[in-house]
């Protein structure tokens, strides 16, 4: 509908400038939005007024010769007039929102689908959390995000691979080898401290008994072999309860990408060659310097230490290049909000590399606030006592886990109570989306056990959908597409969140005014495909955020 009545400007203005009304050929962009409030009619544009100045015209003048000259062949447009400096406010015929149902009921699952993406070759990276131990509450919401930014672009036409970066190098492994190999010798009996820049909790424990179980000797012969013995193993283990519970949370990746094998193929020191070889690199103070200062980082940033041990910055170059190579045309990061700073010096590089700066972007995803009833869950990350991400899904589900997640836009923090979530009421969000999606799958049941035809053929019937709760249905519907292809331009899946909520609101209210079943069949009939429709589009909008959609709840 939106598109039809950016056509209708667009048409008005060309053929009064065909006219002589109009001077100028060129108009401002044609944009058109849906007003907040409803006496500003169902849409509005600003177009006279971005066009003025080029028509070297008052604004209301232009709007009036828009107005004058609109042509409306679907008969859609029920009453148009101009307001305040020269908006144009457009009122739609009630009965041209239905059509929309029959869109709907074709495309079925892929009503939204666009093309915008054009087979572009997108990777989005997400989670790839250190694997020094489980993943947490936090992790879930950057796995929802990322994996639900994966799913809307990859339906707007986007080629699009999920990425897992496994930060299995580097000083962090060490620490947990230390970690792990001390919690060991505890087991064999000696007594030490336990330094609390070590790796805390339970799981530590857990891994020393698992490596006395498989280790064949009772010790090791130097600390440097137990140490390099219980990082590998535990890293390892880690990541694999990582995977497990991942695909638990339904997210599945097209890979797990090593850090250790960019060092192993030799592509950090390749990359820092050529950064050098191109007077991008340089020496200062017995270390090497990558000169992200000249393409807007604040500083210049170190990628090998004095000493000769490269940073996490230099393996991050390295792999970001890696993926330019291997094809991506854009690279999408899901971090943490606390890596804000770290973005600069990666745009740096990826400049540096010859790419341009819109091919790389990043979400940053804030913290998750854990309450239960109303009470902060109490936390200590250095302590070791956190919860996980399986205990969640253990608790609540991972339909909830997920949904609640995308709730709040990812740049706000979030509180995500375990109580809550729980409840099967309408003060849980996900259930009180998916069971608009179950109330309607037991109305078509009910339907077709009374013979009652799930769709209307021809157009007439569908006229009698007229109330205004009906009405209200069918223009949200039509706004659906639009809903995904923001959420996919700006990668927002909090957007679909926020329409289903607002959907199920809609239905809510229309059903406990109306009955779908009633004893005329044209009136029934064409209810049935307006609900059915509800049911399409909760169920195609869950399916992009990776919750399911219930038959029976």
């Amino acid at each position: 509908m939106k598109e039809k009545i950016k056509t209708m400007i667009y048409h008005a203005a060309l053929k009064a400038h065909q006219k002589g009304i109009l001077p100028s050929p060129e108009f401002g962009e044609v944009e058109v939005e849906e007003p907040k409030m409803e006496t500003h009619g169902d849409f509005s544009t600003n177009f006279a007024m971005t066009s003025a100045s080029r028509q070297k015209m008052p604004p209301r003048n232009v709007a009036k010769a828009v107005l004058d000259h609109l042509s409306d062949p679907d008969h859609l447009v029920e009453r148009s007039e101009m307001a305040g400096p020269g908006f144009i406010n457009f009122f739609i015929r009630p009965s041209a929102w239905s059509p929309i149902l029959k869109t709907i009921h074709a495309q079925k699952g892929r009503f939204g689908f666009s093309e915008i993406g054009k087979g572009k070759r997108v990777q989005v990276e997400y989670v790839s959390s250190n694997p020094t131990g489980p993943l947490h509450v936090g992790h879930g919401r950057g796995a929802a995000v990322g994996d639900s930014v994966a799913n809307i672009l990859s339906f707007c036409g986007y080629n699009v691979q999920r990425e897992y970066y496994v930060n299995d190098s580097g000083r962090q492994i060490e620490t947990l080898g230390r970690s792990v190999l001390l919690r060991f010798k505890e087991l064999l009996g000696e007594k030490s401290d336990f330094p609390p820049e070590y790796y805390q909790g339970d799981y530590i424990r857990g891994l020393a008994k698992e490596v006395m179980d498989i280790k064949t000797k009772p010790d090791f012969e130097s600390d440097e072999e137990g140490i390099s013995f219980c990082a590998r193993y535990a890293a390892k283990n880690i990541t694999e309860g990582m995977r497990r519970d991942l695909e638990q949370f339904g997210v599945v990746f097209n890979r797990w990408f090593s850090e250790q094998s960019l060092y192993d193929s030799g592509k950090v020191d390749n990359v820092l060659k050529e950064l050098h070889n191109r007077g991008m690199v340089y020496e200062k103070d017995g270390a090497l310097w990558f000169q992200s200062s000249r393409f807007g980082d604040e500083k210049d940033r170190v990628v090998i230490r004095k000493g000769g041990q490269a940073t996490y910055f230099a393996s991050d170059i390295a792999y970001h290049k890696d993926k330019y190579d291997r094809g991506f045309e854009r690279v999408i990061d899901v971090w943490g909000a606390d890596h804000h700073g770290y973005i600069p010096r990666m745009s740096a590089a990826v400049q540096a590399s010859g790419h341009r700066k819109d091919q790389f972007q990043v979400i940053l995803v804030q913290l998750v606030n854990l309450l239960r009833g109303g009470h902060p869950v109490a936390m200590s990350t250095r302590a070791g006592e956190f919860v996980t991400l399986k205990d969640v899904m253990d608790e609540v589900g991972k339909d909830a886990a997920r949904f609640i997640f995308l709730t709040r836009h990812h740049e706000s923090p979030l509180d995500f109570d375990l109580e809550v979530a729980k409840k099967k009421s309408n003060d849980n969000p996900v259930y009180y989306v998916q069971y608009v999606h179950a109330r309607i799958s037991s109305i078509i049941r009910k339907g077709k056990e009374r013979g009652a035809a799930e769709t209307v053929s021809g157009d007439k019937p569908i006229e009698c959908l007229s109330a205004l709760e009906e009405i209200q249905l069918l223009k949200a519907l039509s706004r659906y597409p639009d809903v995904v292809c923001c959420s996919a331009e700006f990668m927002e899946p909090h957007r679909i969140t926020f329409f289903l909520m607002e959907l199920a609101s809609l239905f809510h209210a229309y059903y406990n005014k109306h009955r779908v079943l009633t004893e005329d069949p044209g009136l029934t009939s064409a209810r049935m495909s307006l609900v059915l429709a509800v049911k399409e589009v909760i169920r195609n909008g869950l399916s992009l955020l990776g919750v399911s959609a219930p038959e029976t709840m």
